[in-house]
């Protein structure tokens, strides 16, 4: 008959707890986006400027353009684009804010000839990174019915092969609905951020005292980099006031350096495989990645290369790094480790996230068009590739614990003797080697040997001297435990090993001994308890433990025969 499987009531609690922590989740999730989106449609009103725009490029001028429609091939570094347009004789708005997204580029805004905004022409002149991101520029609405001129100075190749729209909020609403719009982004950025962090710190104070957790300080490092990158690529920091080019710098560092983390995750995975082309590519994939990063960092030192012009490059490292690292997946799958095959997931959904966002920005950036509407795709596969990579720790712990633990009991039971749940022969014969090895002269060796055990198995049974056999053991561990080892080494036979070679010590533990003696045979009627003993320390003409062990077992047979003789005296 098949016995019924005992772990299937668990495993149901397990995903019944599973499910109910991702549903809970989920509703808390929608609640709090439901009261972003509580006051949207009156929050995003605004006055749009997207039509009636005359542009110059270079030497191209387009008449009565509207930008949401306008594309051009992507500008390089020096160009200069002119924007000119009458504002509406009524703007509807007073006291707006004007958001103005700008993509590594020197900004001057004109307001009938009269200049009304600067931006980056400092930094152009230094020869320092602009930076890219939205600014909000106080609109007042004296400017209704004048001509509106926008400079766009480019300082960086590439940057951009449209024009954003250009609109004007109210004051009041302008960063909160930035924040609604990228409310994905600001959840898991935020999420990734504080989980980063904390794990960060906790592991590397762990690592003082282990290099085991290098992985999840990796992984706490990564989640870091990624949440502090969400944040400043979908504008989401600008709320508290940081410069743009502070903002692109944490951006740039923080995707450039992210890669390393993982980098250094995958090893234990790639020296598994045990295969020189894969860890010959994990040398070279790591050497180039580090160099790119430090190449990159100087050179935006000096000003003579930004980050900003590197990041192609770099987004073709990324692309092979994650590759790489879902082969190497792949190849440990032969493991069939369950933490293996969740990381793959993890790897595959990072790996479409990333590849979702580098679609949309080199639409955005090289095309002019964003093929997909979805914002936050690669931090939210960081959000879940965390969680996989969180239930995979767990798992390997868990298994990491279960064989610990079998491994104890094994060991304690190769140690135990299965009747008294005192130590072995095996172990007490292991403990007086080590004694012998380190030449320990500070010990006392007592042997123990229990009276008329066949005697009272021949005539009350074998329960009757099991129970004789874990009464003699109780005393014994009770009495001389706490000052050393004892153990069971045979039928009836015990052994004491003390740390000490005090004979008045030694005297008070013996007449505890009998003492203990004396109140078991009251407290079991009939029970007639008698145990021998006999007890040696070493000394200059036998110091040798194998000596002490015989004398100490010579002298407990000689005082099994004087009690034997007690006995026989009437």
């Amino acid at each position: 008959m098949k016995k019924p499987n005992k772990s299937f009531p668990k495993t149901v609690l397990r995903t019944l707890w599973i499910l109910y922590a991702l549903i809970s989740t989920l509703l808390c999730l929608s609640q709090i986006d439901r009261l972003f989106m509580k006051d949207y449609s009156a929050m995003s009103e605004y006055i749009s400027l997207d039509d009636s725009w005359n542009i110059s490029i270079g030497g191209d001028i387009w008449q009565d353009i509207s930008l949401n429609d306008f594309c051009f091939n992507d500008i390089r570094k020096g160009d200069e684009v002119v924007m000119r347009r009458k504002l509406p004789d009524s703007l509807g708005a007073s006291d707006g804010a004007l958001r103005l997204h700008i993509r590594h580029s020197a900004v001057r805004i004109y307001i009938d000839d009269e200049l009304f905004y600067e931006y980056g022409y400092d930094r152009l002149e230094q020869g320092k990174m602009a930076g890219s991101g939205f600014q909000f520029i106080n609109f007042p609405n004296e400017c209704q019915g004048r001509t509106m001129t926008i400079h766009l100075f480019q300082t960086e190749n590439h940057a951009f092969s449209r024009l954003d729209s250009l609109r004007i909020y109210r004051w009041e609403n302008a960063f909160r609905l930035l924040m609604t719009e990228n409310r994905i982004a600001l959840f898991t950025g935020c999420f990734l951020l504080i989980f980063g962090l904390v794990t960060m710190i906790i592991t590397a104070v762990a690592l003082a005292f282990s290099l085991k957790y290098i992985r999840l300080f990796c992984v706490s490092l990564f989640s870091l980099l990624v949440g502090l990158w969400t944040l400043c690529y979908y504008n989401i920091v600008m709320v508290f006031s940081i410069p743009l080019y502070a903002v692109s710098l944490l951006e740039y560092l923080s995707l450039y350096l992210s890669p390393l983390t993982l980098l250094v995750y995958m090893q234990k995975d790639v020296n598994r495989l045990k295969q020189k082309f894969l860890r010959y590519c994990y040398r070279t994939l790591f050497t180039v990645q580090t160099a790119a990063v430090i190449s990159a960092v100087v050179l935006h030192g000096l000003d003579a290369v930004h980050l900003a012009e590197m990041l192609p490059y770099m987004q073709v490292l990324i692309v092979c790094d994650l590759v790489y690292f879902i082969f190497i997946e792949i190849m440990n799958l032969k493991s069939s480790q369950p933490f293996d095959r969740l990381f793959l997931a993890g790897m595959l959904i990072i790996g479409g996230g990333v590849a979702c966002e580098l679609v949309s920005y080199c639409g955005s950036r090289y095309r002019g068009t964003d093929p997909l509407a979805f914002r936050g795709a690669a931090p939210v596969g960081v959000v879940i590739f965390i969680a996989i990579l969180i239930c995979s720790f767990y798992l390997n712990l868990t298994q990491k614990l279960m064989q610990e633990t079998e491994r104890n009991f094994l060991l304690k039971s190769a140690y135990t003797d299965e009747l008294t749940q005192i130590h072995n022969r095996r172990y007490c014969m292991e403990y007086l080697h080590k004694i012998k090895e380190t030449d320990n002269q500070n010990y006392s060796i007592i042997c123990f040997d229990l009276n008329d055990l066949k005697k009272a198995n021949d005539t009350y049974g074998h329960a009757r001297g099991d129970i004789l056999i874990k009464s003699a053991a109780e005393i014994i561990r009770e009495t001389f435990s706490s000052h050393g080892i004892v153990a069971r080494i045979g039928g009836d036979e015990f052994i004491a090993v003390l740390n000490t070679t005090s004979s008045d010590e030694i005297a008070g533990l013996l007449e505890r001994f009998q003492t203990g003696i004396h109140r078991k045979n009251e407290e079991i009627p009939d029970l007639n308890m008698s145990i021998a003993y006999g007890c040696a320390s070493p000394n200059p003409k036998a110091h040798n433990v194998d000596l002490v062990y015989q004398t100490a077992d010579n002298r407990m047979y000689e005082k099994k025969k004087q009690m034997k003789q007690q006995d026989k005296t009437p």
